[in-house]
């Protein structure tokens, strides 16, 4: 087999996108249901956890925005649809269930934006984008949980709205490598720009 980049390039995946003139981080699902290890999505995620806080403190000290998602449903999943009926886990996420509350260090302070969602995308269902746009935001700096679901879906989405997704490697977890990279190169093939925490650091300014 050739090298799987190179072959990519080859066939025309793998362009570049310019990170814009007004970013915003946005958080996805950095909530107890993955660094919990009773919970049934428990992933071993600390050192991706770690690495939100650490965007998150350079946002603040920047004035970029941060944004929030978090998972909610209620009694019964009953406005889950298919997605809560294809994945049992999300049960941790039903009203009232300490598992979909936020990580210690992940605390939105009051003028921070946090969505509530019920699907795998920050942006389906959600008023996201309206908002992206109202604070004439054109670029999301993307880390969260998890890679292969929730960041994923969510880069894809921004794209698909007309924002620069730069997704941040250090900050984004899952519970094994495999669908973790895979994800990550299948984003900068075709989605989005797949940076490193140091880089992210330089581009917002920290």
């Amino acid at each position: 087999m050739g090298d799987l980049t190179q072959d990519y390039e080859n066939a025309g995946f793998g362009g570049r996108l310019a990170f814009g003139e007004r970013p915003a981080l946005l958080v996805v699902d950095v909530v107890r249901a993955y660094t919990d290890p009773t919970s049934p999505l428990y992933a071993g995620v600390e050192a991706a956890l770690a690495s939100n806080i650490r965007l998150i403190t350079v946002c603040r000290d920047r004035g970029v925005p941060v944004i929030y998602t978090r998972v909610l449903y209620q009694a019964g999943g009953v406005d889950g649809g298919m997605f809560y009926r294809k994945v049992p886990a999300l049960r941790a996420y039903l009203d009232g269930s300490p598992l979909g509350s936020f990580c210690e260090g992940i605390e939105p302070t009051a003028d921070e934006i946090v969505v509530t969602k019920q699907y795998a995308s920050a942006f389906f269902g959600t008023s996201l984008a309206a908002t992206l746009r109202a604070l004439g935001l054109d670029t999301v700096v993307i880390g969260g949980f998890s890679t292969s679901g929730c960041v994923r879906a969510s880069a894809l989405d921004a794209l698909q709205n007309g924002f620069i997704p730069f997704v941040v490697r250090e900050a984004c977890g899952d519970r094994d490598s495999r669908p973790h990279e895979a994800s990550l190169f299948d984003l900068q093939a075709k989605y989005a720009e797949v940076v490193s925490e140091a880089e992210a650091m330089r581009l917002l300014g920290g």
